[in-house]
């Protein structure tokens, strides 16, 4: 299993859209990200900042990331919430949610 921290930034004039949008994921959105091997995903926000944390249980993370980013229904639900998002300074180029450094981890 591999755990995986990602941070973005929320545009304050679309914080209530996001949060809107985020009460009810399409079930097929879910269900591609389970296939996928993402379990315990969850976002938090703090300010302007989104954190993702999410575990993933497969062999091939890239790969299933393409295959999410193939999915019709995915593709959908992020033409509805990359209006929102903007990627923060210390993303690499061409990276849209910055991923974290573990630097502690207590099980």
């Amino acid at each position: 299993m591999r755990r995986v921290a990602q941070v973005i930034a929320v545009l304050p004039e679309m914080l209530d859209e996001y949060r809107e949008l985020h009460r009810e994921v399409p079930e097929p959105v879910l269900d591609r990200l389970r296939r996928c091997g993402v379990a315990n995903y969850s976002i938090h926000l703090l300010g302007d900042r989104l954190f993702a944390y999410f575990e993933y249980h497969g062999d091939d993370l890239a790969a299933d990331l393409a295959l999410m980013a193939a999915d019709e229904a995915t593709q959908e639900w992020w033409r509805r919430t990359v209006p929102c998002q903007a990627p923060v300074a210390e993303a690499a180029p061409g990276e849209w949610w910055a991923t974290a450094e573990q630097v502690f981890l207590m099980e």
